[in-house]
Parts: structure tokens; C-alpha cells; sequence
């Protein structure tokens, strides 16, 4: 299955090495959905995706990445949206905009993709503890980026660290709180509302 060799174009490299991601991908997340994440191993996966052990960690580094995989390119995208926000933007609005530009273009089978990915994340101690290693890779990325703004605003240096980063941290508890609301309704209400009215609740 893996096909990737120094002679392909880099091009089609890319494309396969995605191909290959995704049918372990798909292999895996099958098994979590039938056998439950912890009862899983990596030996039954690479069975399933029809790979070896050592193609596996080619492409992912644990069983947890297989779920999470994409959440740190999703923080890079997140930062990339807020460095494109006007610069007269207020900061707690840049940021609101940044997070959910994520969201733009989901539809229903993703937005259940969602769910099952958060259940998975409720009813799993390891992937709940990398997913939190994930969301500091998120601070680290958006923090500095909100601190620019600041200072471009007139902020000191030291000031508009500081409240980037209290921003930021503010923004990610406050879409964890409203992700569990969320599952606790199945989805029935809008997630980006549930995490509005945390963020204005921390407000005032």
C-alpha cells in the first residue's frame, strides 16, 4: 500500500502519502467504532489497512494521532485565518472569526464525524490527555500571533502578552466547555452558539 519512494514527483508523493493516511485512517476509526478506542491495537489496525507495523509509524506517530491527527493543522489554520483578520478588528472579535472559520463549509456528515470524534474524546482517558497536548500546541501558535495585533494596537510588549494569552486560554476552555454541552445534546443546538454564550458568559 505504501508506495511513496524518493523517485516519485513530490506532487504525487503528497497525494498518496494522503491516500495512505486516510485508508489507515478509515481502517482504524471502523475498529474504534466497533471494538472502542482503549480495546484497539495498532496490531489490529495494520491488519485491517492490510500495512506493517513500520508503515504505520511512518505515518502516525500513536493510535492516538489516528484520532487527532489533523488538530494541530487545524490550529495552524486557525492562526492563519486570525493573521488575515483586519487589524482594527477588536481582538476577542478576531479571534471568534479565526475559530469559526474552521466551520465554514461542514456539512452534515461532517458535523456527525464530529460527534463520534467527541465521544471518542469523552470516553477515552489517552485521547482526552493528547488532545489537551494538542490545544497547548494551539496557544503556542495563536498567542503570538494576537500579541502582534496587540502591539500594533499600542499595547506594551509585556501587556499584550499577557492578554493574548489570557484570551486565547479563555477561547479554547471556553469551546471545550461548549463541545461536552454539546454531546450532552447529541448535536441538537448549534455548537458555535453554545460557545458564544460561554465566551460571553466569561465576559460578563
Amino acid at each position: 500500500m505504501d508506495t511513496t519512494t524518493d523517485t516519485v514527483p513530490p506532487g504525487l508523493r503528497d497525494r498518496t502519502r494522503r491516500a495512505v493516511r486516510q485508508e489507515i485512517s478509515t481502517a482504524a476509526m471502523d475498529l474504534f467504532l466497533r471494538e472502542g478506542f482503549e480495546a484497539t491495537t495498532i496490531d489490529q489496525i495494520v491488519e485491517a489497512a492490510g500495512i506493517s507495523r513500520r508503515s504505520f509509524f511512518r505515518y502516525f506517530a500513536t493510535k492516538e494521532d489516528v484520532v487527532l491527527g489533523d488538530l494541530l493543522e487545524r490550529g495552524r489554520r486557525v492562526a492563519a485565518e486570525l493573521a488575515r483578520r483586519p487589524v482594527e478588528e477588536p481582538p476577542w472579535e478576531a479571534v471568534r472569526a479565526a475559530f469559526l472559520a474552521l466551520r465554514q463549509g461542514e456539512d452534515a456528515s461532517s458535523r456527525e464525524s464530529e460527534l463520534t470524534l467527541g465521544r471518542m474524546l469523552h470516553d477515552s482517558p489517552t485521547l482526552r490527555a493528547r488532545h489537551l497536548e494538542k490545544q497547548l500546541a494551539w496557544r503556542e501558535l495563536l498567542v503570538p500571533e494576537l500579541a502582534a495585533r496587540l502591539r500594533a494596537a499600542g499595547v506594551s510588549d509585556a501587556s499584550a502578552q499577557h492578554r493574548a494569552a489570557a484570551i486565547v486560554a479563555t477561547a479554547v476552555v471556553c469551546l471545550d466547555t461548549a463541545s461536552e454541552t454539546w454531546l450532552a445534546l447529541d448535536g441538537a443546538a448549534p455548537l458555535e452558539d453554545l460557545w458564544d454564550e460561554a465566551l460571553a458568559a466569561v465576559r460578563g
